[in-house]
């Protein structure tokens, strides 16, 4: 989208506009980045529950012969293993072994979707088409036609199982079911999120966003049920490690250094960037860390991580951890700073704070300190 382009606006931005959501420009869209403060949305999250109106993110479809072998082409994980109604994280190469974007592949009945992220659907979509190869299949764009929600926190299940005709509880993470919701909503309900927490993310048409959306609110309502805004959501992965694109990933950043090698079969056969991410596995270049810092000043993307009067990499996300209280952020460093434990130091706009190398992720569900000697 170009800088002259209006911004995109999901379902619901009446609804945020009209309840306090203060919007903000992202991936191309008006959305909320709060309501309320961002520490109550994040708490909210992480003790009860909370909604987020996700429908930004990018939404394809895909049926028809040839399909499989089409995606298998350009992303990197065996989309081919996938059972019926399961989710698989995957990522969309370059040649050079970049990242263009990292997506979910849903794979229905008798078709599959992508998710990916909102300001890179173009590039996605650009991709495919390159390498379509004579497949024939249907490829569609349903993201402006459709609304995605997710419902996060210890107390989504029960709020959203009662909207909802089919059982949620046997529905695995990253598995989907299908069925209505209010009784009459056509959706497709995934064990997914972006928090760390357990929770669901419910696609639904566009027109039955706002519906939903207050029928989730009204049924949590007595569980202290808060809509959330994009800040909470940062925070919320950022304690969890759940890399962001243009932060832990870019089109110069490989999956290995990344963290993310697992996404990628190399044995799968041939698929874009594959020989690049053949030799990148032997020689990432740099590695992604854990550090928290010893006092509250925040690293933000970009600020230098030093050993000593050395650089050794940079920040990619940092933030004040809600949950944790300490100041915390990931970082590409390099392989020889990269030990459990190293003490280094972060130029925080130009003053040194000591900072030391943790465990990854920061937060866990069954155990808030995990990473945190």
């Amino acid at each position: 989208m170009s800088s002259t382009s209006p911004l995109l606006k999901t379902p619901l931005y009446d609804w945020h506009q009209a309840n306090g959501g203060r919007l903000v420009e992202f991936g191309g869209w008006s959305m909320p980045v709060q309501y309320t403060t961002i520490a109550d949305e994040h708490r909210a999250v992480r003790e009860r529950v909370g909604l987020f109106d996700i429908s930004h993110m990018g939404r394809l479809t895909f049926d028809g012969p040839g399909v499989l072998e089409w995606l298998e082409r350009v992303t990197t994980n065996r989309v081919s293993r996938l059972a019926d109604l399961q989710i698989q994280y995957s990522l969309v190469p370059n040649e050079r072994g970049g990242v263009i974007d990292d997506i979910l592949v849903y794979r229905q009945p008798f078709a599959y979707l992508v998710v990916c992220n909102a300001s890179n659907r173009d590039a996605v979509k650009a991709e495919l088409e390159r390498h379509r190869q004579g497949a024939v299949g249907n490829f569609l764009d349903r993201t402006l036609d459709t609304a995605m929600i997710a419902i996060q926190g210890p107390r989504a299940l029960e709020i959203l199982q009662p909207l909802f005709d089919q059982p949620l509880a046997p529905v695995k993470y990253y598995f989907f079911t299908m069925g209505r919701l209010l009784e009459r909503v056509t959706a497709v309900v995934s064990r997914t999120g972006y928090t760390g927490e357990d929770g669901f993310e419910v696609i639904c048409g566009a027109q039955s966003a706002v519906p939903v959306w207050e029928a989730l609110l009204n049924q949590g309502k007595s569980h202290g049920i808060l809509p959330c805004g994009l800040g909470a959501r940062d925070t919320l992965r950022l304690e969890a490690a759940m890399p962001l694109y243009g932060h832990e990933l870019t089109d110069s950043t490989n999956p290995y250094a990344a963290g993310l090698g697992w996404a990628v079969k190399l044995d799968k056969g041939d698929f874009v960037g594959r020989d690049a991410l053949r030799s990148l596995k032997a020689s990432p270049g740099q590695t992604r860390v854990g550090l928290v810092l010893d006092g509250k000043r925040i690293a933000r993307q970009g600020a230098a991580v030093l050993a000593g009067d050395k650089s050794v990499g940079e920040v990619t996300s940092g933030t004040f951890s809600p949950t944790l209280q300490l100041s915390v952020a990931m970082a590409l460093v390099e392989p020889s700073a990269a030990g459990l434990g190293d003490k280094l130091d972060i130029d925080v706009r130009g003053h040194r704070e000591p900072a030391r190398v943790v465990k990854l992720p920061f937060y866990t569900r069954k155990a808030t300190t995990t990473g945190i000697a």
